[in-house]
């Protein structure tokens, strides 16, 4: 039994022996670098930053999830060692209402001086 031979192919695809030389191409840009009057030297007008500090900060946090389908939940922080928690619509709402109350009645947002003073 003899097995027929394999049919030759009718072209062959020649491998390069050696490594193929790219071109270089030009350097582009790099993102956010300036172009055009700015490399030539142009001084540009800043202007000043329009979000200027009043002083104020944040104290107290609250945090509400309430994903479609799911049980809401939320977080009330506060600096002052204030941190609660709840789940349930209506353990939730009586949390956005205690975190009321905490922020008219929280230390470090009234002061005992200013109190004995009213």
């Amino acid at each position: 039994m003899n097995t027929p031979s394999r049919p030759r192919l009718k072209s062959l695809t020649l491998t390069p022996t050696g490594q193929p030389v790219a071109e270089q191409a030009a350097p582009e840009p790099a993102e956010g670098e300036s172009t055009g009057a700015a490399r030539k030297g142009v001084v540009t007008a800043l202007r000043p930053d329009p979000r200027q500090d009043d002083g104020r900060y944040p104290i107290a946090w609250l945090h509400i999830r309430a994903p479609r389908g799911t049980r809401p939940t939320a977080t009330s922080q506060c600096e002052c060692g204030w941190d609660r928690s709840a789940v349930g619509k209506r353990k939730v709402i009586a949390l956005i209402e205690a975190h009321t109350a905490h922020r008219n009645a929280c230390p470090l947002r009234h002061p005992q001086e200013e109190r004995a003073a009213a």
